[in-house]
């Protein structure tokens, strides 16, 4: 699943990609991705000669500001955006198509068909599902140490758990909570409301230090991740712990572990996250 990182990049080469084009039509071709509103031909009566005049992201979620409203997308596990040339043969897997006045357009791809789309008006969207119930990214400014110790200490769950909850920290993705816990020294199964000041700071700065690096790197492909020019990220080469299992740690030596918390895949060093 492209995490705060994929999504950044994404948004970065969109904007260079879509910015002042007007949309002429919208073929779809998988409803269920449309979610509001819930009715597919008023969407693209709604969406429908308006203009982007931005990209914006919130989280995992992209923002594409239109002439009056915002069209927010989820990718989910393997959603992607590409331009090109209007008319081409469709991929199966491309579901959405928005057409441009200059002759090109913004495809939607998504093997899965998990991805989602809603438009609310400029006024409305950030206070109704999704993005309210959405808490800061590390890199908004009401993302600050305080508000993360508050919330931190409110709850039992594994700091992993916690972690990866989007109402804390939006951006957070399993690859992402690894190696901020690893860089940490902190193991994923510690009770959240049991660390001190100073694991609480380490995840606070990490937190930012990682995602930026990520975004600097273009991202991370594990699998099918690329940017919209079909471009793949270059921060798996970075990481430390994900993915890494029966690999010896960077750090110290010992043998990066994989097991399962909470369902999801998770990477340790045992020496340096005891």
């Amino acid at each position: 699943m492209p995490e705060l990182p994929e999504v950044e990049t994404i948004r970065r080469t969109l904007k260079e990609l879509v910015l002042n084009k007007k949309i002429t039509d919208i073929e779809i071709y998988w409803g269920k991705i449309i979610k509001h509103p819930d009715d597919i031909e008023h969407f693209k009566q709604i969406v429908t000669n308006q203009t982007i005049r931005n990209v914006k992201r919130k989280g995992k979620f992209l923002i594409f500001e239109l002439d009056t409203d915002m069209l927010i997308s989820h990718l989910r596990m393997e959603g992607k955006y590409s331009v090109s040339q209007t008319g081409l043969p469709r991929d199966k897997h491309t579901h959405v198509i928005f057409n441009f006045t200059d002759g090109t357009s913004l495809n939607y791809n998504d093997v899965r068909k998990f991805g989602t789309m809603h438009v609310f008006s400029k006024a409305d969207y950030l206070t109704v599902k999704p993005l309210n119930q959405l808490g800061p990214d590390p890199f908004e400014a009401n993302y600050n140490l305080k508000y993360l110790k508050e919330k931190l200490l409110k709850t039992t769950r594994h700091i992993k758990s916690a972690l990866l909850d989007q109402t804390i920290i939006a951006g957070l993705g399993n690859i992402y909570v690894d190696e901020v816990l690893f860089k940490a020294g902190i193991h994923p199964q510690t009770r959240a409301n049991t660390l001190n000041d100073t694991q609480i700071e380490a995840i606070f700065n990490f937190s930012y230090d990682v995602l930026n690096e990520a975004v600097k790197q273009g991202g991370t492909t594990i699998r099918s991740y690329v940017n919209g020019d079909g471009e793949m990220g270059l921060f798996q080469q970075e990481l430390f712990v994900y993915g890494q299992e029966n690999q010896p740690c960077k750090k110290c030596g010992d043998t990066i572990e994989k097991f399962k918390l909470a369902g999801r895949g998770t990477h340790i060093c045992p020496t340096c996250q005891r």
